[in-house]
């Protein structure tokens, strides 16, 4: 018997690599399986989305907005139920926590946190079947969605606040080192809100240059599965005065193409002021400041006759 021992031995061992290499490579094929899955869902997604951000018609695209939606989180489900995954979609959130027991820098965590539910809340409401815009357009192959306007508790004051989705911006992925790649996308804006009375002379003008706060453009960072290549972010500014009738709204949002390119989207929105949006009657409009406007600006409709006035709620 102790002659066979070794022999024992030896095929025990090679039994045991089999097995072990066996696993590696089933583990090594289920990794390929599940990255070509992903892939594959991202390739379709990004052919059907040309059409999603360059519908010209705003019925229709929000008609058929939640169909596309509904289509890829299918997908990811699918995708999930084949390869596994976190059905939670809080793998970051889970990652800073464990950095944080080993004594990360808590503000910065609290910063990553935010920007996180910040994400996770929109990717809830791309996911859930309700995203439906209260208003969108489309220009150079890029579409902008105002999510939503509530009047928001903003710095101790009530703020309109415009949620904002950007479909389509210019972005590239670059290899920062050898084992360290970073998504760059360009998206700049510039907003502009002009307020008119009902005889359409103005009352005054906002204007927000720069990004807006809470700026994400690349929600995949945060969750893998966010729908790809979307910019979100929101402005806040103050209730209008009570006699606005109108406002006029133009966002600009340019991006740089990697070729060289240089996208410059403008989209225009000219609504009846909604009552909540406005100051009670006498209530003073905040911050307001003094500019002079040609008259013909103020009052397109030549009824102030004197040259250049002031248009007493210019705000910069």
């Amino acid at each position: 018997m102790k002659r066979y021992l070794g022999i024992i031995v030896a095929l025990g061992f090679v039994i045991f690599a089999i097995v072990f290499a066996f696993q590696k490579w089933s583990a090594k094929v289920e990794e390929a399986s599940r990255d070509s899955s992903a892939a594959r869902i991202k390739s379709e997604y990004l052919e059907r989305v040309g059409w999603i951000r360059s519908n010209p018609d705003e019925k229709t695209y929000k008609d058929e907005v939640g169909t596309f939606l509904r289509w890829y989180f299918t997908q990811v489900n699918t995708h999930l139920n084949e390869h596994g995954g976190n059905r939670n979609f809080d793998d970051y959130l889970k990652d800073l926590e464990r950095k944080s027991e080993r004594g990360g820098k808590e503000q910065q965590a609290a910063d990553k946190k935010a920007y996180y539910a910040y994400t996770r809340k929109l990717f809830d409401l791309l996911k859930g079947g309700n995203y439906s815009p209260v208003w969108s357009a489309t220009d150079k192959g890029m579409r902008l969605d105002v999510v939503s306007t509530d009047v928001v508790m903003a710095g101790g004051t009530p703020q309109i606040r415009f949620q904002l989705v950007v479909w389509g911006a210019q972005r590239e992925l670059r290899e920062e080192s050898k084992n360290m790649k970073k998504m760059v996308t360009s998206a700049s804006f510039n907003v502009t809100w002009k307020l008119t009375d009902e005889k359409q002379v103005l009352v005054g003008e906002m204007n927000a240059p720069g990004d807006p706060a809470m700026k994400v453009d690349y929600p995949e960072r945060y969750i893998p599965e966010f729908p790809p290549q979307m910019v979100l972010g929101h402005f806040d500014i103050d209730q209008v005065p009570a006699n606005v009738k109108t406002v006029d709204i133009t966002f600009n949002v340019a991006s740089h193409a990697g070729s060289g390119g240089e996208v410059a989207a403008v989209y225009n929105w000219k609504l009846d002021a909604p009552a909540e949006w406005k100051l009670h009657e006498g209530q003073e409009w905040k911050g307001a400041q003094e500019s002079v406007r040609p008259t013909e600006e103020i009052d397109p409709t030549g009824a102030l006759k004197n040259a250049p006035k002031k248009s007493p709620h210019a705000k910069k």
